[in-house]
């Protein structure tokens, strides 16, 4: 089992020491990837419902740094931490210029790269942005990501689309990873697990949130149903990863009771939940240890990497 953590995108841990402190502190610990969240930019006023809180009001305060130029900023940082977009809303910026930036960082930080894609929420960000329209992000971020692949292992390389086309140029040089960067769809819906079938490496949701619950025996239907799909796309399902996205409720001591939330109480409770993953074909869990200031974090992390880690099979 593979360990990663949220990076904070705003907040007083977002800042150039705090994040270097954060992150290198991270591979210290031995996590295995820092996941990186996208917003742009946050209308004042909107009516979308954000989808992983119970009552859809977004907990954010309307600041955030972008993603693309923080995940640069983190890869110089590091050296063996995998870098993830968690998710990059896709239709959000022109796929030519997303793929070759998401081809730079990744040769810059010596095929590190993993590109965990959604489709977004929040129209009026979409509308903000002069994205494309909102009702159609689907079928777009499906077209964008056939952009990326080709961008990314054709030279040269052209492309007629409904939403997109270029004639032919070279978008070189190509990313280190053969034959690409890592694709995760987010989500699990099932446009969702028919896109990761389709176009993805693995799949990212997010769940053990009270507006998203998805314990071990409901995400292996989920994962059943993508393996379906996968083979029905002449793909192979045994190469998909599947990486699960939590908070860690890490109290530190053991908490009795059928309300004990997952990922919560003693090391061997968390343990035991981790291995409840493992068991239905989990190979990383990323864990939210974001908490109000640098310290806190990376005690928490601590915590969990002498505490959990060694006794997960």
């Amino acid at each position: 089992m593979k360990f990663g953590f949220y990076l904070p995108t705003r907040g007083e841990v977002a800042t150039t020491d705090a994040l270097t402190g954060l992150v290198t502190g991270g591979e210290k610990l031995g996590f295995h990837s820092v996941t990186i969240a996208d917003h742009i930019v946050f209308p004042t006023q909107f009516d979308s419902k954000y989808p992983y809180t119970v009552g859809g009001g977004f907990p954010g305060q309307g600041d955030a740094f972008e993603q693309l130029t923080l995940m640069s900023f983190i890869a110089a940082k590091t050296e063996t931490l995998r870098l993830v977009t968690s998710v990059m809303i896709v239709p959000h910026r022109n796929p030519v210029v997303t793929a070759k930036m998401l081809a730079t960082i990744d040769i810059l930080s010596k095929g590190r790269v993993t590109v965990g894609v959604g489709v977004g929420w929040l129209r009026e960000e979409f509308e903000a942005l002069s994205a494309p329209d909102f009702a159609r992000r689907g079928a777009v971020s499906n077209e964008y990501l056939e952009i990326f692949k080709k961008l990314w292992t054709e030279d040269p390389v052209s492309h007629e689309g409904e939403f997109y086309s270029f004639k032919e140029l070279r978008c070189m040089p190509h990313p280190v990873q053969n034959p690409h960067p890592p694709i995760w769809i987010g989500g699990h819906s099932k446009p969702a697990l028919r896109r990761a079938a389709k176009y993805g490496d693995g799949w990212h949701p997010v769940g053990s949130i009270a507006a998203v619950p998805l314990p071990p025996e409901e995400l292996l239907k989920h994962i059943d149903e993508l393996k379906r799909m996968t083979e029905a796309e002449g793909r192979n399902p045994d190469a998909m990863t599947i990486c699960y996205k939590t908070p860690l409720y890490d109290s530190g001591m053991a908490v009795d009771g059928a309300d004990r939330k997952p990922f919560s109480g003693s090391a061997e409770q968390i343990a035991e939940d981790v291995r409840a993953f493992q068991a239905v074909g989990v190979s990383e869990i990323v864990f939210d240890f974001r908490s109000p200031t640098l310290a806190e974090s990376l005690d928490r992390m601590t915590v969990f990497s002498e505490g959990v880690m060694p006794i997960v099979d």
